[in-house]
């Protein structure tokens, strides 16, 4: 029960980060969207880690699992397609700041119709790299997508969330 009681507490430290309109950090109190200013902030180290999921047939995962796609080894190429999106990560999302990343992981767990896409993220800075961690899983999961909808148009990409995050003056926190 403390534990629960701990992502609880943990939860409303995140939540609760600079207060701007409504909360938000990257709101000032008209509501106009800007870039924190995290200069005042000591760089430590920092972890995320996010997943999703691409959901498809048995037969394309047998096809991807033993290289029988026309394009090509889909996994090498999501992996390094993962990794490129986590070092642009400020190129895509307007307010993110640009980070100079020490790490980015990579790795999937195949199941019989899914691949699961889990991103992992390292950086010693100022502001977490959660944002880069999802833009690692979607870009990876928008590359399978795009070398097997020959085969399989109908596969989608599911449940793309952040699992845990360290680093900061919050601390830690963990998907309940």
């Amino acid at each position: 029960m403390a534990r629960a009681s701990e992502a609880s507490q943990s939860s409303a430290n995140w939540a609760s980060n600079e207060p701007g309109s409504g909360g938000l950090s990257h709101l000032d109190d008209h509501g106009a969207a800007h870039m924190v200013d995290v200069s005042e902030k000591v760089a430590t180290k920092r972890t995320a880690v996010a997943a999703g999921v691409l959901r498809t047939s048995a037969h394309v995962v047998a096809l991807i699992s033993t290289g029988g796609l026309p394009k090509g080894d889909a996994l090498a190429t999501a992996r390094v397609a993962g990794i490129q999106a986590a070092k642009r990560t400020s190129d895509l999302v307007p307010l993110c700041h640009q980070l100079a990343l020490t790490g980015v992981d990579i790795d999937f767990t195949v199941g019989e119709s899914e691949i699961e896409i889990i991103a992992t993220v390292r950086s010693t800075d100022r502001t977490g790299v959660e944002m880069e961690a999802l833009t690692a899983v979607s870009v990876a999961g928008l590359t399978l997508y795009d070398m097997i909808k020959a085969v399989d148009p109908a596969a989608r990409i599911d449940d793309i969330r952040v699992l845990r995050k360290e680093g900061g003056k919050t601390g830690r926190w963990a998907r309940p």
